[in-house]
């Protein structure tokens, strides 16, 4: 089975209160976005299951993978046997564009349709729920309003099919315990999921990433990208989550080939929903 697993953009995302078991409220609009990890399952009669990673290096043990630990969660409870788990990996690593949550949540789904586990979307959700924040927005994968620590959605109505995206990212990783140990929480005066209603191009003065203005001081050079997308024309540029990914949305095409002094080019296709 081959399984196609898209990243994600959020569009704003607020820090609004550190919670007493340690994770953070936050307030997001997470938005799927084509740029994909390529995966292949096969049952295997191997005692145990493997992981194979091509293109992108993902640092860490391989057991501790979230494509195996999802392999793990549903073989707990359903007799399901061992797989080969080939990931070519094309999301880059460190960016805020969901690419380890995006694969654990595709294994799920298609160890449910190889094995023929018939578990809804609503329980799959819940698994992933396990897994990571991110994870469950992958199965449904439709543009949200995500608020408590990134697990609870509501969705809206959002098509961006229509503009053109480009994404940046440099040379930079950017781990999420770096990104939340800079940022401050704060409620904030701006109601997200009123503000995604607003014309496009009043995003920049009403969305903003709360990530930012740290992540910013430490790494200068991606809140030079977020300006010259912005003077190319970009109608809304933020980095995405904890970094270091920037993107912009554009009214149309547009050649950024200069920014590939910055690190890697991505000209995503909009998913249409």
């Amino acid at each position: 089975m081959i399984l196609f697993a898209n990243a994600k953009i959020n569009i704003g995302l607020q820090v609004t209160a550190r919670r007493t078991d340690g994770y953070h409220e936050l307030n997001s609009i997470f938005y799927p976005l084509a740029i994909y990890d390529i995966i292949e399952l096969l049952e295997t009669n191997a005692e145990t299951s493997s992981l194979t990673i091509r293109g992108g290096c993902i640092p860490g043990n391989m057991v501790d993978n979230l494509c195996m630990k999802a392999h793990a969660l549903l073989k707990k409870e359903f007799d399901i046997p061992s797989v080969t788990i080939d990931l070519i990996k094309q999301i880059p690593i460190g960016a805020g564009l969901g690419g380890g949550s995006a694969d654990a949540s595709f294994v799920l789904k298609g160890l449910n349709e190889l094995f023929k586990l018939n578990l809804t979307n609503s329980q799959l959700k819940k698994y992933a729920g396990q897994l990571g924040a991110d994870c469950p927005f992958f199965i449904d994968n439709m543009p949200v309003f995500a608020t408590g620590i990134g697990t609870d959605f509501k969705e809206i109505l959002l098509d961006l099919h229509e503009y053109y995206m480009v994404v940046i990212m440099p040379n930079i990783h950017v781990s999420t315990a770096e990104a939340y140990t800079g940022v401050k929480p704060t409620p904030s005066e701006v109601n997200l999921e009123e503000a995604i209603r607003l014309p496009i191009q009043e995003w920049k003065f009403h969305i903003r990433n709360d990530f930012e203005d740290r992540i910013f001081d430490t790494y200068p050079v991606l809140k030079e990208i977020k300006e010259k997308l912005y003077s190319k024309g970009a109608i809304y540029a933020s980095m995405s989550g904890s970094g270091a990914a920037v993107y912009g949305i554009f009214w149309e095409k547009i050649d950024l080939s200069e920014f590939s002094k910055y690190g890697k080019i991505y000209y995503p296709v909009v998913l249409k929903k």
